[in-house]
C-alpha cells in the first residue's frame, strides 16, 4: 500500500512554491549546482520501463497531501511525474527545516530506497502532483537485472547526498544573516527575472517559507528583510521583491 496516512497535516494555502521552476531547489554554496538529475526510467528500454511502472502505484495528491512522512515504515521511493514535493526535517521540539524542492522526473524517499526502517523526513505536494510508488523490494529485484536502472538509482542518490551535505555545510559555518543573503541569491538565480534592470522574486514566497528553508524563526526572516531594505540592498515593489545590489548581497552572503 501507498503510505498515505489521513491525518497529514495541511500547509496553509499561502505556503506554495508553485511558482518556482520545473527545476529541484536546493541551498548550495554553488548556485549553479541547483537542478534535477535524470528521471530514473529514463536509461531504460521500453520493455524494461513498462516492466518498473507495472509494479507500481499511480496516485494523486492535492497541495497539502504527504507522500510520507517522518517515522512512518519505509516501504520503496515515489518517483514524480507530476508537481512540486517539500521535504523537510521536524525536530523534536516541531521546529522544521526544508531540505529541498523536487519535481517531475526527481524521486522521495532516499536513502533507504530499497524499503526498510522508517523514514528520517517528510515529502509534502505543494502544488497539484501525481506519483508512481515503487515499492522497495520489486525495486531491488530489478537492480539486478537492469544496470542502466542501478545507474540512474545511484545518480540520483548522488544527487541527493550533495544537497544534504551541502545545506549542513551551510548551517554549520554560515550565520542565519548570510544563510539568507545566500538564500535570496540562490532564488534570484533560480527563479528570478529582470524588471527594470534589476532581478526580482515573486513575493508570494512567505517569510515562513524562507525561514524553513534556513533554519530560522519567520520573526527573525521579516526583521532581517527589513534591514535589507533599510541598507538598499532589497526592495518592495508591489508582489516583487526587488534585489537592488547584489554585489552587497553576496558580501552579506559570505
Amino acid at each position: 500500500m501507498v503510505s498515505r496516512p489521513q491525518n497529514s497535516v495541511a500547509l496553509s494555502p499561502k505556503r506554495s512554491v508553485s511558482q518556482f521552476s520545473d527545476k529541484a531547489l536546493f541551498m548550495t554554496e554553488s548556485l549553479s549546482e541547483t537542478g534535477s538529475a535524470k528521471e530514473i526510467l529514463s536509461r531504460l528500454k521500453a520493455d524494461d520501463r513498462d516492466k518498473v511502472l507495472a509494479c507500481g502505484q499511480h496516485s494523486d495528491y492535492a497541495p497539502g497531501e504527504h507522500f510520507f512522512q517522518q517515522g512512518e515504515a519505509h516501504n520503496g521511493i515515489h518517483l514524480i511525474e507530476l508537481g512540486r514535493i517539500r521535504s523537510y526535517y521536524t525536530s523534536p521540539a516541531g521546529r522544521e527545516i526544508t531540505l529541498g524542492y523536487w519535481a517531475a522526473g526527481d524521486f522521495v524517499g532516499a536513502p533507504q530506497i530499497f524499503g526498510g526502517g522508517h523514514h528520517m523526513w517528510s515529502s509534502v505536494a505543494i502544488a497539484p502532483s501525481r506519483g508512481i510508488w515503487l515499492p522497495g523490494q520489486e525495486l531491488k529485484a530489478f537492480v539486478y537485472e537492469m544496470p542502466d536502472l542501478a545507474v540512474s538509482l545511484i545518480e540520483g542518490l548522488e544527487q541527493k547526498g550533495k544537497c544534504y551535505a551541502a545545506l549542513l555545510q551551510l548551517v554549520g559555518t554560515r550565520s542565519m544573516k548570510k544563510r539568507l543573503a545566500h538564500l535570496l541569491l540562490t532564488l534570484a538565480d533560480h527563479i528570478g527575472k529582470k524588471v527594470n534592470g534589476h532581478l526580482s522574486l515573486d513575493r508570494r514566497l512567505t517569510h515562513e517559507e524562507l525561514a524553513c528553508m534556513i533554519g530560522a524563526t519567520r520573526q527573525w526572516v521579516s526583521m532581517t528583510l527589513e534591514r535589507f531594505e533599510k541598507e538598499g540592498i532589497v526592495a518592495r515593489d508591489g508582489s516583487l521583491i526587488v534585489v537592488l545590489d547584489e554585489k552587497l548581497l553576496l558580501d552579506r552572503s559570505l
